[in-house]
């Protein structure tokens, strides 16, 4: 793995070096922070970010921005992208990205938002989901501009007396105050001593770095000003926390998540990223397009105005945010034929506008496919398996444009797939 011992090496940057003349900080401060606002849930705190920018004007110092990430899941989603797509914000103000990828944290576990202690990752699982992350990141970021870092680098280099001052900067209580951890105190579940060490390890990344500025999911909350109060005991200005929404998947409900299978994932064929795309519902048409797209903000206020008011039909919506995620990784061109192969499904053959929706149970969808005759029963368009069986025999199931001749054909579990029985029994899978 010649990747891997080049990031092992030190942190990796294409230039090495940022020369100055490529970066651009000419924006006024009060113009970066407008921009970099966008999509925020808080900033910790403003006041101190905009004269971390007003600095970084003046010195022509790029600003070190930060964002850590546990290799627990190879596969990027546009709920990963958000936090990304902030990076790259930074990138093009003109400022420097340290992306790190927690291969020795992945093996502690984050404990944010679990109910039970997270399974520690084998150092091959970390290395392998890792060089994933490292193939699809620069979808997103400017490799130019991205110093990418594995945090064994400086973790693994601390011997027990280093682990120990790291140790006496916090306390039990401090731990203590956050709501996972309280949670699990108060029903009895076990909490191990290491799970503590995950939040100083992570503000340990920030040390490390020596980051102006880290990123993170309003989850992450806790650790990221953790790793200011750790700045500030190893005598360095503590960096400005910048959390983001977590973006809800296609369901609606949860967090986006591969393996609750309602995701849209960056890599996904562009069909796929544009029918899982309309299929979200109505309600987070403007959250995506702020959080997902480059979209001004007045078009994005203009939409959620003329779909409240009935001027627009929310599905023309989503067809303009659907070619948008497609375009931002397949390009516009794919966009295009994406749409069109979309409006040739639906509306060439005349389905409804109101298709009811089957949403798989969270086993079904895990396992990314289920045979046809299976899912006509889990989808209540056929009573029976021997019934389901009859129907494909007959002729009569079509998956999208395709009809279906095994009762064992593997259907994939697309958001946005239709799933017809004759012409009058049809479901689209959510």
């Amino acid at each position: 793995m010649a990747w891997f011992a080049a990031l092992e090496s030190g942190c990796y940057n294409l230039n090495k070096l940022l020369a100055l003349e490529d970066v651009n900080l000419l924006l006024k401060a009060e113009d970066q922070l407008e921009v970099l606002r966008r999509g925020t849930v808080q900033i910790v705190s403003e006041d101190e970010l905009l004269a971390k920018i007003r600095s970084s004007i003046k010195t022509g110092r790029p600003m070190r921005v930060k964002l850590g990430v546990d290799a627990s899941a190879p596969d990027i989603h546009i709920g990963h992208a958000v936090p990304l797509r902030k990076l790259r914000q930074f990138q093009d103000l003109g400022h420097e990205v340290f992306f790190i990828i927690g291969d020795f944290t992945g093996r502690i576990g984050d404990p944010s938002g679990r109910s039970d202690t997270r399974k520690q990752l084998s150092e091959e699982e970390v290395r392998a989901n890792a060089r994933t992350y490292q193939e699809q990141v620069y979808k997103i970021l400017d490799p130019q501009k991205t110093r990418l870092c594995l945090n064994s680098e400086w973790l693994g280099a601390l011997d027990f007396a280093d682990v120990v001052r790291l140790g006496a900067t916090t306390t039990v209580a401090r731990m203590l105050e956050r709501d996972d951890f309280q949670e699990r105190f108060r029903q009895g579940y076990p909490i191990s001593v290491h799970e503590f060490m995950y939040p100083l390890a992570q503000a340990y990344d920030s040390i490390a770095t020596e980051a102006d500025v880290e990123i993170g999911g309003t989850d992450q909350t806790f650790n990221l000003l953790m790793g200011r109060d750790i700045q500030r005991e190893y005598g360095q200005a503590p960096q400005v926390v910048m959390t983001l929404p977590l973006l809800e998947g296609t369901d609606g409900i949860q967090k986006m998540s591969k393996s609750l299978g309602n995701y849209i994932g960056i890599n996904d064929p562009p069909d796929e990223i544009f029918g899982r795309t309309m299929s979200i519902p109505d309600s987070l048409i403007t959250k995506y397009f702020e959080l997902a797209t480059d979209v001004p903000m007045e078009e994005i206020g203009r939409l959620g105005r003329a779909m409240a008011s009935g001027e627009m039909n929310p599905r023309d919506a989503k067809m303009q945010l659907a070619g948008e995620i497609v375009s931002l990784y397949a390009g516009a061109e794919a966009a295009r034929q994406a749409r069109d192969n979309f409006i040739r499904v639906f509306s060439e053959k005349e389905l409804p506008e109101d298709i009811p929706v089957w949403t798989p149970a969270a086993e079904e969808a895990s396992a990314g496919e289920m045979p046809v005759a299976k899912l006509l029963v889990s989808a209540g368009l056929a009573p029976s398996t021997s019934e389901a069986k009859r129907l494909v025999a007959q002729g009569g199931v079509r998956v999208n444009d395709d009809r279906i001749e095994d009762d064992r054909h593997p259907v994939r579990l697309v958001p946005g797939t239709i799933v017809r029985v004759g012409k009058r029994r049809i479901v689209r899978i959510g």
